[in-house]
């Protein structure tokens, strides 16, 4: 159902009995527009499994209640599993993000806002959420009249092990601009790197301080980083599998190289591939194999 990244590069994947995916992948028509199910449809049993490369953990989830869910890892082998829609109603807002014990007891359960498009815990158990525009400007009942602001308006925000916002992307107090939709994220050790709409600059966190620098309006839904290099993969269209390289000088990022990522045996990436990065390393999640490019193994 999905798969991400850890903090120590390490694979980490939610899957259910192919009878109960349309349970967790459920969309409703309203007025002429499909949007996801902010909730599964009915309870199923999902499994968690972790890779380095090899099978390191498996914990099973039973009554697993959340739809289009993310999941990443926590320490003391806990899981942290986030749905990526949520919504408010009067009497209290979806509850989508709940902490697993590693033999799969929830432990907590939090809101997390509506619209996540990333979602990265760190080794201390911080938790770092990106949102796309819906999250951003509200949908599914928030930032309407008598509702409260959305709380991914700031495109950026970072939890704390307990699930409570301690930092919030400072969206009109910067040089670099609003995040509209954050398209791509990655977060390093306790530092966190974005490129984001509309402009695309890329901006580091770092101990609740921002440094940027501007881009070339080169859209990317992932980057990687060394800190002074960069490569920013994705686009719109046919630039899907693009790789654009460059560095980090000054107050611009200024580009080195282009390419176009392929499997090692040169056929195009699958359409199903998804891309994540974490710190230098680009890593490439087909349904059936993990590959892993370094920033310093590109020219």
């Amino acid at each position: 159902m999905s798969a991400s990244v850890g903090p120590g590069g390490e694979v980490i994947a939610l899957w259910t009995a192919a009878a109960d995916e349309g349970a967790v992948t459920a969309k409703t028509q309203t007025r002429g527009a499909v949007f996801p199910n902010p909730r599964a449809t009915r309870p199923v049993t999902a499994r968690v499994t972790v890779h380095s490369p090899e099978l390191t953990a498996a914990t099973t989830i039973p009554d697993f209640p959340l739809a289009f869910p993310a999941v990443q890892p926590l320490p003391d082998g806990r899981i942290l599993a986030v749905g990526t829609r949520a919504q408010w109603r009067p009497d209290g807002p979806d509850r989508n993000a709940i902490v697993y014990s590693a033999d799969g007891a929830a432990l907590a359960a939090e809101t997390l806002g509506d619209g996540i498009a990333h979602v990265f815990t760190t080794g201390t158990g911080h938790v770092w959420v990106g949102y796309f525009d819906e999250g951003v400007y509200g949908n599914f009942g928030w930032g309407l009249t008598g509702s409260p602001a959305p709380i991914g308006a700031c495109g950026l925000a970072r939890f704390s092990p307990g699930l409570e916002a301690d930092w919030r992307f400072p969206s009109g107090d910067n040089p670099w601009g609003v995040i509209h939709d954050c398209y791509a994220l990655n977060v390093d050790a306790e530092t966190a790197w974005t490129c984001y709409y509309s402009d695309f600059p890329v901006v580091r966190v770092r101990e609740g301080g921002l440094t940027g620098w501007h881009g070339d309006g080169t859209a990317a839904s992932t980057l990687i980083t060394d800190g002074s290099r960069i490569a920013l993969y994705g686009g719109y269209g046919s630039d899907r599998n693009r790789l654009v390289t460059g560095r980090l000088a000054d107050s611009q990022v200024q580009r080195t190289g282009q390419y176009r990522l392929v499997l090692p045996n040169g056929r195009s990436l699958p359409e199903d591939a998804r891309a994540i990065g974490r710190g230098p390393d680009l890593h490439i999640l087909t349904s059936d194999n993990w590959y892993r490019l370094d920033l310093h193994d590109i020219p």
